[in-house]
């Protein structure tokens, strides 16, 4: 009845705003209540989700008509060059955490307040419309410090700028088979890294000829594990591994005095060491399929992903047991995972950057992005709704996890940055050629990852 009723209210007010009824309006209020279309594009965002929060904004912009075009992730770049070269460019689009350094330039700064035309109906039989100014503020830098994870404002304010607004966050934590830990005699779960790599050994099995017939986790390669950047960033980062510093690669620095103590090496050390046949906690390598495949397949009993994994988890493995838990920390005092999220953002060149700022406001409102949240199934970016989403066994892990998530990439080309990683757990695990010097030829590989990394800081 209530839908019914908006829905009503919403027609009447766009045929009055489209000029039914809009006499006695002088030209500055007709020409604030003209109708505008905001473009916006988004890549992994819940569409029907975005397109719900445009139904209820029209209602209250009649002339606002919000257009949601959902883009593929490997077509944006392309079609965003098209669309700014001929002038059509989106008016709000979706910018991953760490692709924020690569679009900065063609983002516009959140203003700290914006204005735009409210529209009122007044009168029983003749119907008169109403319009003012309506300004609302935006966030300011302490508001989002105050209100959103620390992730936020590390990513999302650059030299006193704001770029953005997130629906959601998320973080890296680990999804296990339970009926496979059930089968393998082990109640619990691990929470420890020491816990883990016993329980990793406990569920590794191997055939009469060596080969990997059951996966206690996939860690260790680059080229089938879809999370190896975010694995090994977490890894160093628990270790202590200052990854840039006033926009330098610094995960490579003082070397010499550390030598094979280094803890960078001693990171890539431990996540190569899953994909050492050497070693007891050998179970993986390049021989297997995708990670998330296997795992799916119930060939892997423990899988690194996110939140959002958790769908597609269930969706090709609808009968599996899934559980999950946040990373084991090297440093319970201080603890480190990677934040993974993407900011709503006004372009430069938008023809309607108060209208469109207005629309991320509206969308970020507490109650918008807690129906957001419980929507998608990922954590909140707002300080206030973690607690409540900690009693929630499908989100606990990830939600527990954000207010120590952090992303150290700052740059313009996160996929170099991602290869530069590959290629370092690629040739870490070669064999040593004959009369190489294995402490230098290790510092060199994590040398030479970060110059790459360096070259699009």
């Amino acid at each position: 009845m209530r839908t019914s009723f908006f829905k009503i209210l919403t027609i009447a007010l766009v045929l009055l705003v489209a000029g039914l009824g809009c006499k006695g309006l002088n030209q500055e209020e007709q020409q604030a209540i003209k109708p505008i279309t905001i473009d916006y594009w988004t890549i992994f965002n819940d569409v029907d989700m975005l397109k719900a929060f445009a139904a209820e904004y029209k209602q209250i912009r009649p002339y606002v008509n919000v257009r949601i075009r959902q883009v593929r992730h490997s077509e944006f770049d392309d079609l965003f060059v098209n669309a700014l070269a001929d002038d059509v460019e989106p008016d709000i689009i979706s910018v991953h955490n760490q692709a924020i350094g690569k679009y900065k330039k063609r983002l516009d700064d959140m203003p700290s307040a914006v204005t735009v035309a409210n529209v009122q109906v007044k009168g029983r039989y003749a119907k008169e419309v109403i319009v003012t100014p309506e300004k609302n503020r935006m966030p300011s830098v302490n508001t989002i410090k105050a209100n959103y994870v620390t992730a936020v404002a590390e990513d999302t304010i650059i030299d006193g700028n704001k770029y953005g607004l997130p629906l959601a966050i998320d973080t890296l934590a680990i999804y296990y088979n339970k009926d496979l830990l059930d089968q393998a005699g082990i109640p619990l779960p691990p929470e420890s890294w020491e816990e883990f790599l016993d329980v990793v050994q406990e569920t590794t099995k191997f055939s009469t000829s060596g080969n990997i017939v059951q996966s206690g986790v996939a860690m260790g390669t680059s080229k089938n594990i879809p999370r190896s950047f975010d694995i090994l960033s977490t890894l160093m980062m628990q270790n202590g591994v200052t990854m840039t510093s006033n926009g330098k690669a610094t995960f490579s620095d003082n070397f010499k005095g550390l030598g094979e103590n280094h803890p960078s090496l001693q990171s890539l050390r431990f996540y190569t060491d899953f994909a050492r046949p050497t070693k007891e906690v050998y179970s993986w390598n390049d021989k297997q399929k995708n990670a998330l495949t296997e795992f799916v397949r119930g060939k892997s009993v423990f899988y690194f992903g996110f939140a959002y994994d958790r769908a597609e988890i269930l969706r090709r493995a609808p009968q599996m047991n899934l559980e999950a838990i946040p990373v084991p920390q090297l440093n319970p005092a201080r603890p480190v995972n990677v934040a993974n999220y993407w900011v709503e953002a006004v372009t430069k060149k938008s023809k309607h950057q108060q209208v469109a700022w207005d629309f991320i406001r509206f969308m970020s409102s507490p109650n918008n992005i807690k129906r957001y949240t419980d929507a998608t199934g990922q954590p909140t970016p707002l300080r206030a709704q973690i607690q409540e989403q900690k009693n929630n066994p499908a989100l606990a892990a990830f939600a527990s996890q954000a207010l120590h998530a952090t992303n150290w990439y700052a740059g313009s080309n996160i996929d170099v940055a991602k290869d530069a990683f590959a290629t370092m757990i690629k040739e870490y695990n070669q064999p040593y050629g004959e009369g190489i010097n294995p402490l230098e030829r290790d510092v060199n590989i994590v040398i030479n990852a970060a110059k790459r990394v360096q070259q699009t800081l």
